[in-house]
């Protein structure tokens, strides 16, 4: 037998999902089954400080406490973690540790951290066997998270080949609320920084340009301006502008400040090549044959694309917080050089 006391990240949640995630391995039906065998004991203020058999639809509460009356080889079996499976030698070299230099602000309820450019942020990204940053962020937190089905979660996402600022949930709750806020956008405010190709037609503009996802895209961009879909809307405004001269072209290139009202897939991206300002390197949406030229002349081999500050409303503190991280070095040399 064992017993867990529900802390407030397992609580509000039903108690087969409850149990589902303590036993990743086990079954529906098995989790049912235990139950209806009167193997799932609670208390709770419901239940008059006495141990009793629960309906599965239960919602638990915070100090509830849970009676599993299983053997230690069922409890092993069942709750076998995947952190805990061996991978093979080929996945063990992808393997990368969570740098704590890129945290950007940490408390009990949040990690905010300064991405690298070229780290997916999820396992399931471009179906890959890379590290990706959640799992190097949920293997950096699993000893401090007192949870027992929670784990650190992302609340947005950020493209794999763009760096900068992507938050991380610790507590299911700030997760729920955070992921509402940046879906309607009142009270959160995305700045980025990028470099664009070509002189800008007007130094501060507002783009208003619908965009279609197109899900099962082969050879067309995944992403297209379209009357026909959402709407999209990006601000920006010119920094500095750089002349470079080459044997071939004379290049301009624009450091730009963003600000995004709305968070379609690859926005910024699509909006800014849609006025001949492509961000430069972008693989997808520019024109590729000046790739080669900036990575060997400036070994700069990502797009110039950097989540830069962000603005939000921190529920466990009660204020409005502004962050920044810092434009990571790549792009940083890269500026220097071109200058």
């Amino acid at each position: 037998m064992k017993l867990f006391k529900i802390e407030e990240n397992d609580a509000n949640q039903r108690l087969d999902k409850f149990l589902k995630k303590l036993f990743p391995l086990a079954t529906r039906s098995l989790i049912y089954k235990f139950n209806r065998k009167d193997k799932i004991k609670i208390k709770s203020e419901w239940t008059e400080g006495k141990y009793k058999k629960m309906d599965n639809e239960y919602k638990l509460q915070e100090w509830d406490e849970v009676k599993i009356f299983l053997s230690d080889d069922e409890f092993k079996i069942l709750n076998e973690k995947p952190q805990e499976k061996t991978s093979s030698e080929d996945e063990q070299s992808e393997v990368i540790k969570f740098n704590k230099n890129d945290i950007v602000f940490e408390d009990s309820d949040l990690l905010i951290v300064n991405k690298n450019a070229w780290i997916n942020v999820h396992p399931w990204d471009h179906k890959t066997k890379e590290s990706n940053l959640i799992s190097q962020v949920q293997d950096y937190l699993w000893d401090k998270l007192n949870s027992l089905t929670f784990k650190p979660s992302l609340i947005h996402r950020v493209d794999r080949d763009t760096s900068g600022i992507l938050m991380i949930a610790k507590k299911k709750d700030i997760l729920t609320k955070l992921v509402a806020d940046f879906k309607t956008h009142d009270k959160v405010k995305k700045t980025y920084y990028a470099i664009v190709l070509w002189k800008l037609s007007r130094k501060k503009w507002t783009i208003k340009k619908n965009l279609l996802r197109i899900e099962w895209a082969k050879w067309e961009n995944k992403v297209q301006v379209s009357e026909e879909w959402k709407t999209a809307i990006t601000h920006y405004k010119g920094l500095k502008e750089h002349i470079i001269h080459t044997e071939q072209w004379v290049l301009i290139l624009t450091e730009l400040e963003v600000t995004i009202e709305t968070g379609r897939m690859h926005q910024i991206r699509v909006h800014l090549a849609s006025i001949w300002n492509p961000i430069l390197w972008d693989k997808t949406y520019w024109d590729k044959k000046l790739n080669a030229y900036f990575a060997n002349n400036f070994w700069l081999k990502r797009q110039a694309l950097h989540s830069w500050k962000i603005e939000f409303f921190h529920y466990a503190r009660d204020k409005k917080m502004e962050l920044t991280a810092n434009i990571k070095d790549d792009l940083v040399e890269f500026i220097k050089k071109i200058k």
